[in-house]
């Protein structure tokens, strides 16, 4: 039987992939060490967190397959955390999930699974994978269960990661993967689904790149469209485009965060109707479904995850870029976001927002 490396977060979802998986493989669990000795994570809370190894242990014996522990601390910090924080620095928002799936957890889980001598590896991401046999090309779906699909935050897998790559979990509902759990009793059946990024299990954004990644959040003005000076903020990398709350400054109608000016340290401040866009850049995207766009091309297009999905026109750009004309205006799309392409269920392609 053909052995397969599962990852094991220490999750309900990972532990109910790798025993469905056992049906069809002989299966290994790998949990991925993420946090060095100063952990940041120290509950349950999120993904990753120091207890879920445990979890991951235990329930790899109940099923009776071995288990490894990788310490990937070095990369997660270089690949994951680091580039967070320099997005805040250039006045982005980025999306760490999707770099910890592109730069650490698939390439790193196939290169073990290779040492070990295995072709596959498995996850418990709620998303579809399939070749199509026209092109020629493995494609990424949506799940079956719209409410936990995460096709959106798997966009930048590439052909050989899609080849080598099994989601067990894309046909089923997260209320079936808990009764699977409880019928066999495991430990994590019952555990409730992450929820903040996993270094930051607060959600306070702002203190942990200054606290811990030693960026100065240095006050400065918030000014409107003209320029004119509204109030003072508190450091441009506590906030974000369309925040509303916290800005502190007195005015007839809601102001939002329009953008953020990191070389003059401003905050740019509007009207609801000021955050709405209906073009915006798209830089280096990664194409799934085909192998590059070269003429204008009809899509849905998310702006950041389980957002409402918008109609659009891809247009190639000389320089690889891609330029999206959307249907109608858009509220707060976002520099450092991904912008994910869709053909009904299937991904077409994603890259980040400028």
């Amino acid at each position: 039987m053909e052995q397969i490396l599962v990852g094991m977060s220490g999750g309900v979802d990972s532990s109910v992939a790798a025993l469905l998986l056992m049906e069809r493989y002989e299966v290994v669990g790998a949990t991925m060490k993420l946090f060095g000795n100063t952990d940041i994570v120290t509950t349950g809370k999120t993904c990753c967190a120091i207890t879920d190894v445990e979890d991951a242990r235990r329930v790899c014996h109940r099923l009776g397959i071995p288990h490894h522990v990788f310490q990937f601390t070095e990369e997660f910090h270089r690949e994951v955390i680091q580039r967070f924080a320099d997005g805040y620095a250039r006045g982005e928002t980025p999306n760490p999930c999707i770099d910890c799936n592109r730069f650490v957890k698939f390439p790193q889980m196939i290169r073990r699974a290779e040492q070990l001598g295995m072709g596959k590896i498995a996850t418990g991401h709620y998303a579809r994978i399939c070749r199509n046999e026209a092109t020629g090309r493995y494609e990424l779906l949506r799940a079956r269960d719209l409410n936990k699909d995460q096709s959106y935050v798997l966009y930048a897998m590439t052909q050989d990661e899609l080849a080598r790559t099994v989601l067990p979990l894309g046909d089923k509902t997260k209320a079936e993967i808990r009764e699977i759990a409880e019928a066999k009793s495991l430990v994590t059946a019952d555990k409730p689904d992450s929820q903040d990024i996993c270094f930051v299990p607060d959600g306070d954004y702002g203190a942990f790149l200054t606290e811990k990644m030693g960026l100065i959040a240095t006050p400065g003005d918030i000014v409107d469209q003209s320029g004119r000076v509204l109030g003072r903020h508190k450091g441009a990398i506590r906030y974000t485009i369309g925040q509303r709350r916290g800005l502190g400054v007195a005015a007839e109608a809601p102001l939002y965060v329009t953008g953020k000016d990191m070389e003059k340290n401003t905050v740019i401040v509007g009207s609801e109707r000021e955050l709405m866009r209906d073009c915006f850049t798209v830089l280096g995207p990664n194409w799934v479904a085909i192998e590059a766009l070269t003429g204008p091309l009809e899509v849905t297009v998310m702006t950041r995850y389980r957002d409402r999905e918008e109609r659009a026109t891809l247009y190639p750009l000389p320089n690889g870029d891609v330029e999206v004309r959307l249907r109608g205006p858009k509220r707060a799309v976002t520099p450092g976001q991904a912008a994910v392409f869709y053909q009904d269920d299937v991904v077409v392609g994603g890259g980040i927002i400028q």
